[in-house]
Formats: structure tokens, C-alpha cells, sequence
């Protein structure tokens, strides 16, 4: 990977312009023509209360006043209430006519909409608890948010290209996943992973760099697209870097030299028609199990779920078939094949 580089300025301009959608200011356009609208009232009414009326006839003059429904005098006839009514219809109408604007236009363009669904959007992020975050909504990203979406799994996709992004069928934040703003947005203090598979190895790179600056407990999977990236990325701060051209090619030989395990599998951890898994159950601190040696047909027994390894604390060594005399510690990552029942049954174990 040659040298790395901070995205270009212009690049980032785009990234500032679009972090302010036009719906912004059609809302603002509204609300400050509808507030006008309403000083008008207000004005006109305390004018024809300084005129004789009172509250309710000097509300009604000033409403079929300015919306030209209709004409009824109210008042006595002087020169000055006169001045008065004819300066009130000229704003009056004006603003009427400039409302009636704004709202057509705000309603056809489609800002508004679009802007308040964003709005709607964001506050439905900043509830979510546990989702994975993808950034980078091409080949491989969306092929990952599919494929987390299909397991049951809440995705957040983040990308700089709205067109884009809005392929997902779900929550977006449109923006650049380099910057910290944009990752918060995308509700990065609470989710339970992220996905990085920019367009470049640089962005990438900076995307994991910021994840992990404002996460240090976070999963980050961050697409690396040549042998040598990959160990940059880790020291970055990526959980695991992956080459999906290495990892395609090893599948492929799979396939071609161990046709049956590589298709079982393929089906284990992708078809959902296939009942059982193989998942990770990792012990958390005050576990009952901590401290005791491993009896796979112990937690047979208490859950159903047949252990296949375990892995050291802090991504270990993976201990395949472990012996009896091997102790689990905290941290430990037992690796099971089980349904999904019977995996939460053992978390619950875990927990207990």
C-alpha cells in the first residue's frame, strides 16, 4: 500500500455539504414565514384594540382582513383606522401569498419530506443498543449488510454517496465514515461492531483509527484489499482485517479439495434452513464457570450444545477439542455447535 493520505479538500467540502440537506432550510423557511404570519395577526389585533374593539372582534377584522375572505367593518371609520387597515391587507396578503409559497414549494420539492424522515431516522439510531455498523455501502459492504440483516442482526450503513447508501432498506447516515461526528451519528457509543470496506485502504485505515479512538472495546472488521494492508489495519485498530480476494481464493481450493466439510460448513453458518450453528459464547467475569476444568459433557448436559474448541482471553490460542484438564478463565471464548436455543441456553448458564 503506498503512502497514506488525508482525504482530499474537496473531498471533505462535499462531505460538509452534504451534512446540510436542503430540508434544513425549507423547515427554517416555513417557520419563519409562519411566524411572520403569526406577528401579523398579533400586530393587527392589538392595533384594532388601540382602535376601540375588543379581544374577539379585533382577532376576526384581523383574520378576514388578511385573508381577504370577505370585508365587515367593525369599527368606526377615521382616517387613521383606515391608514391602518389598508397597511395591514398590503403585509397581510403578502405574507399570505409568501406562505402559500413556501408550503407548495416545500411540498413538491420533497426537501421537507425527506428532511423530517432523516430527522425520524436519527432519533430511531440514537435508541439502538447492540447494531453493527457498515461503512461503505459497495460490493463487499453490501454484500455484509445482507448477510447481517438476514441473521437477525440491526445494520446502520454509512456512506459518503447518498444514491448509494439508500440501496440499504433500512437506517443510513450519509456522511463520511472517516470522521468522528459522522461515526457518532451512526451510533457508534453503542454498537456492538463495525464493518469498514471503504473505497481505498487509506479511508479505511483512517475510519478504523477513529472507531477504535472513540471505542476501545469495539469489534472492528475492516476489508483489506491487498496482503500487505492487513497487518497495517490491525495495527490500526481493526479486531481482524480480511482480504476478501485471499479468503474467496482459499474457499475455492476448499471446495475443490474438501467438497463435503467446506459445503457443510458454507451451510452451517449461512443457511438458514440448516437449524444448528457453530457460535461463541465468551465468559464474562463471575461466571459459575470460571476457575473449573472444561467436561463437554457437562455443558452438554446443561444446554444441549456440543463443544468444539475454546480460545484463550484477549484472542488467544484456539484450543480445539479441549482436554478435561484445561481451565476456563474469564475471558475465554467457548465455541459451540448447538440451534440457537440451545446456545442461549448456555449464555445463560454463563451468566448465572
Amino acid at each position: 500500500m503506498g503512502a497514506m493520505t488525508r482525504p482530499s479538500e474537496s473531498h471533505r467540502r462535499r462531505m460538509l455539504l452534504s451534512g446540510v440537506p436542503e430540508g434544513a432550510h425549507a423547515l427554517r423557511r416555513v417557520i419563519v414565514s409562519l411566524s411572520g404570519l403569526v406577528a401579523v395577526v398579533v400586530l393587527g389585533t392589538l392595533g384594532y384594540m388601540a382602535f376601540g374593539l375588543d379581544f374577539i372582534p379585533a382577532l376576526y377584522q384581523t383574520v378576514f382582513t388578511v385573508a381577504t375572505v370577505g370585508y365587515v367593518e367593525l369599527y368606526d371609520r377615521t382616517p387613521a383606522v383606515e391608514v391602518y387597515t389598508i397597511v395591514l391587507i398590503l403585509v397581510g396578503v403578502g405574507l399570505v401569498l409568501y406562505n402559500l409559497g413556501v408550503l407548495v414549494e416545500a411540498v413538491t420539492e420533497g426537501h421537507l419530506r425527506e428532511y423530517l424522515r432523516r430527522r425520524r431516522m436519527d432519533h430511531r439510531i440514537a435508541a439502538l443498543r447492540g447494531h453493527v455498523i457498515v461503512c461503505g455501502y459497495g460490493r463487499v459492504g453490501s454484500s455484509a449488510a445482507t448477510q447481517l440483516v438476514d441473521t437477525g442482526q440491526t445494520v446502520v450503513v454509512v456512506d459518503l454517496d447518498a444514491t448509494r447508501a439508500n440501496r440499504h432498506d433500512g437506517l443510513v447516515v450519509i456522511g463520511d465514515a472517516t470522521s468522528d461526528e459522522t461515526l457518532r451519528a451512526a451510533g457508534i457509543d453503542h454498537a456492538r461492531a463495525l464493518v469498514c470496506a471503504l473505497e481505498s485502504d487509506a479511508s479505511t485505515m483512517y475510519s478504523t483509527l477513529s472507531a477504535r479512538a472513540l471505542r476501545k472495546d469495539l469489534v472492528i472488521i475492516s476489508r483489506a484489499r491487498t496482503v500487505e494492508s492487513k497487518e497495517k489495519l490491525v495495527l490500526a485498530g481493526a479486531t481482524r482485517a480480511v482480504n476478501p480476494q485471499l479468503i474467496g481464493g482459499r474457499r475455492m481450493a476448499s471446495f475443490a479439495l474438501h467438497a463435503d466439510v467446506a459445503e457443510f460448513l458454507d451451510e452451517v453458518m449461512h443457511d438458514d434452513d440448516i437449524e444448528h450453528r457453530i457460535d461463541g459464547v465468551r465468559l464474562p467475569a463471575g461466571s459459575p464457570l470460571i476457575g473449573r476444568l472444561v467436561d463437554a459433557a457437562e455443558l452438554s448436559d446443561l444446554s444441549g450444545v456440543q463443544l468444539l474448541a475454546v480460545r484463550r482471553p484477549h484472542r488467544g490460542e484456539f484450543i480445539p477439542t479441549p482436554a478435561r484438564d484445561v481451565e476456563l478463565t474469564v475471558g475465554c471464548t467457548l465455541i459451540v455447535f448447538g440451534t440457537p436455543e440451545q446456545v442461549a441456553r448456555l449464555r445463560e448458564v454463563c451468566r448465572a
